[in-house]
């Protein structure tokens, strides 16, 4: 059963209260509703981009100041070798000068101190079985780093070797950079002399010469 009540509205005996009441509770549900969004909007919680500086706001003639900055990257300290080589061929009783191929080490650790040291050692060189007559021992080959070539625009010193016979159990210093700052290259052709003995058979003769670097 339905009548007019006071606020103007009609009354509803189901529900107990006037349309104007329920009309007033719908536009105030709605309203807010909006209030919630707006500060939920106004506090950033609602917003995922990211945090920014205030702006700076300088009067006429007068400096105004943007602090800036960026990042500089380290990478690795590397050689690079010769997959094989061919040193040449000589008679017992001669000796066979090659060349190993090149060899460079890579320096990007953008360091204050970017030392480092190259080292190489080598095996015995045999041919067959490795008998009698068929071995030129390491220490029967010389390593000469040659001219060490340093990359473009960088500092410090790239540092050659002088001829030294190569060892199967210690290595000797193949090159070295030393000084200067950030990253360097350096790059060098060695020259291997082997010396064959006169009680050594013909045959082709095979080692393993391996390089090796290290920062210091």
């Amino acid at each position: 059963m339905k009548g007019f009540t006071k606020d103007g509205g009609i009354a509803d005996g189901r529900r107990g209260f006037s349309t104007a009441a329920r009309s007033r509770a719908r536009v105030t549900g709605r309203t807010g509703a909006a209030l919630l969004s707006a500060a939920a909007l106004a506090t950033g919680v609602a917003v995922a981009s990211p945090a920014q500086a205030a702006p700076v706001t300088c009067a006429a003639d007068a400096p105004c100041e943007t602090a800036a900055t960026f990042d500089v990257t380290a990478g690795v300290l590397e050689i690079t070798v010769p997959d094989t080589a061919d040193l040449g061929t000589g008679t017992p009783g001669s000796a066979i000068t090659g060349s190993l191929g090149a060899v460079s080490v890579s320096d990007q650790r953008a360091s204050t101190t970017p030392n480092w040291t190259a080292s190489v050692i080598s095996t015995d060189f045999t041919t067959g079985a490795g008998g009698t007559g068929q071995v030129v021992p390491a220490t029967s080959i010389t390593y000469a780093s040659g001219t060490v070539t340093p990359g473009a625009g960088q500092t410090g010193t790239c540092n050659a070797s002088t001829a030294t016979p190569l060892d199967n159990t210690t290595p000797i210093t193949a090159a070295s950079h030393t000084g200067g700052s950030g990253n360097n290259t350096c790059s060098w052709n060695p020259t291997l002399v082997v010396t064959v003995a006169t009680t050594n058979v013909a045959g082709t003769y095979s080692g393993t010469v391996t390089h090796s670097v290290t920062g210091v």
